[in-house]
This record gives structure tokens, C-alpha cells and sequence, in this order.
């Protein structure tokens, strides 16, 4: 009997937390019919923002992976002093309010910044522009590549490595034969949660992109000024776009929960 009351709480929750909500925006998205809806995809503005944030995506996700990598390897393999502290560091972004992520960003960074404030004589300005949205998406980002594979490190050992150095396998030989195949799982899950918090990124960006119409707005930011422009339908389509992109990541991590964790994607 308590499982049964359990499973239907579990459903009750899920269902008034996440269904009905998601249910929601799509139902007031497509309201005003279908016409409506593409017109207000196809919008300048909308599209505008689309691509500014498939842009940032595409340049925090390479970033991401290579110093995900580096670090948990770094990280699993050796001891030195100051591991504790980076690790402590590397997962700093998951305690601290994005909010406050950009402000310190805005307060170094901006052009009265102790680094902004160099550069700025020179021409050179990290904030309001796509340079610094991409540096708060790094910041946002940069634990989950990093937690994904420092389990699949630990639990793999070193054995496979040094039987690989021992015949003379080089660096690359190394993480493309041996490294590469032990943790690719758990590097598809860490770049897909990257993906997701990258393009959905919203307390961070909104301090230091400036709101800028038609340049600096990121889907989040544009949905929100759409709202606050009374545009509620507009709002609501654009916000289906960000909202089929979690349905998206659900279904990928759903995938590789099924099938990723006997082939490296140990927890």
C-alpha cells in the first residue's frame, strides 16, 4: 500500500510541477493559431536571439570539453598540492547565485573593472557583447563535464594507461585509444547537461549582456522582454523553442541512463 501512495504522490508531483506547466506554454503558444505562432518564431528580434544562443552554445561547448577533460584527468591522476581547492573551485558555480556570477563578472570585466578598465583605452570591451555572455556561460558551465568524467577516471584505474605507455603509446595514442573509449559516455552526458545550461543560462547573462534589442538578447532574456512587452503570445512561442530543447536533453539523458552506463558511465 505505500508504495502505490507513493508512486501516485510521485506522479501528482510531476505532473503538477513539470507537466502542467510545459502543457501550458505550448497551449498558450498556439492560441492564436499556427499562423500566428510561426510569425512570432520568424520575428526579427526572436531569431536574432535564436542565433545568439546556438552561437554562445557552439563556442562554450569545445571550450567546456577541453578543460573538462584536462581537468578530471588532472584531477584523477595525480596528487599535488591544491587539488582539494581546485576541485572546490571547479564546482564553485553550483553554490554561487548566478546573479552574483555576473556581477563579479561585470565588476572585473566592465569597463571599470581592474581588467575591463586596461583594455577599455585600447578599444577592447569584454561586457554587453557576445564576448562577455560567453565568459558567464563558461563560468555557469564549467563543473559538468568536470563531474561527469572524474567518477569514470577514478573507478577506471591507471592499469590500461601504463600497459599503454609501457609499449610506447605517445600522448595522443593515449587519450585517443585508451582515455577516449573508458569515458565517451559520460562525456556525451556532460556535453548534453552543458548544452542544456548553456542555452537556458538566464541570472548570469542577464547582468552582463545589456539587454541590447536585437544584439545582445539570448533566448531567456528575449522571452522575458517579449513578457514585459505584453507580447504574452510571443513570449510563450518563443519560450516552446527553450522548452523543446529540455524535452530534448530529457530524452538524451534518458538514452544514455538506458544505455551508456555498462560501456563507462559509472556514478
Amino acid at each position: 500500500m505505500t508504495r502505490f501512495i507513493l508512486i501516485a504522490l510521485s506522479f501528482l508531483f510531476v505532473t503538477v510541477v513539470i507537466a502542467v506547466p510545459v502543457a501550458a506554454v505550448f497551449h498558450r503558444a498556439f492560441s492564436e493559431g499556427w499562423g500566428t505562432y510561426i510569425a512570432n518564431i520568424l520575428d526579427q528580434e526572436t531569431l536574432l536571439a535564436i542565433r545568439l544562443t546556438v552561437v554562445t552554445a557552439l563556442i562554450v561547448l569545445p571550450l567546456n570539453v577541453m578543460f573538462g577533460v584536462a581537468a578530471a584527468w588532472l584531477i584523477a591522476r595525480y596528487r599535488f598540492f591544491g587539488r582539494r581547492a581546485l576541485l572546490i573551485l571547479i564546482e564553485a558555480p553550483f553554490a554561487i547565485s548566478p546573479i552574483v556570477a555576473g556581477l563579479c563578472f561585470l565588476l572585473v570585466y566592465g569597463a571599470y573593472g581592474p581588467v575591463g578598465g586596461v583594455l577599455a583605452p585600447q578599444g577592447i570591451q569584454l561586457m554587453f557583447n557576445l564576448t562577455g555572455i560567453v565568459l558567464v556561460s563558461l563560468f555557469v558551465t564549467c563543473p559538468f563535464v568536470v563531474r561527469e568524467l572524474l567518477p569514470v577516471l577514478m573507478v577506471s584505474g591507471e592499469d590500461e594507461e601504463k600497459a599503454a605507455i609501457t609499449l610506447g603509446a605517445n600522448g595522443w595514442h593515449l587519450f585517443r585509444f585508451v582515455v577516449l573509449p573508458n569515458i565517451s559516455w559520460a562525456l556525451v552526458y556532460g556535453v548534453v547537461l552543458t548544452a542544456a545550461r548553456a542555452m537556458g543560462e538566464f541570472g548570469a547573462v542577464s547582468v552582463v549582456a545589456g539587454s541590447i534589442r536585437g544584439e545582445t538578447m539570448t533566448l531567456p532574456l528575449q522571452i522575458e522582454l517579449l513578457y514585459n512587452d505584453y507580447n504574452a503570445t510571443g513570449a510563450f512561442a518563443a519560450a516552446t523553442v527553450l522548452t523543446a530543447l529540455a524535452l530534448l536533453t530529457l530524452v538524451l539523458r534518458g538514452l544514455l541512463n538506458r544505455f551508456g552506463p555498462e560501456k563507462g558511465h559509472a556514478r
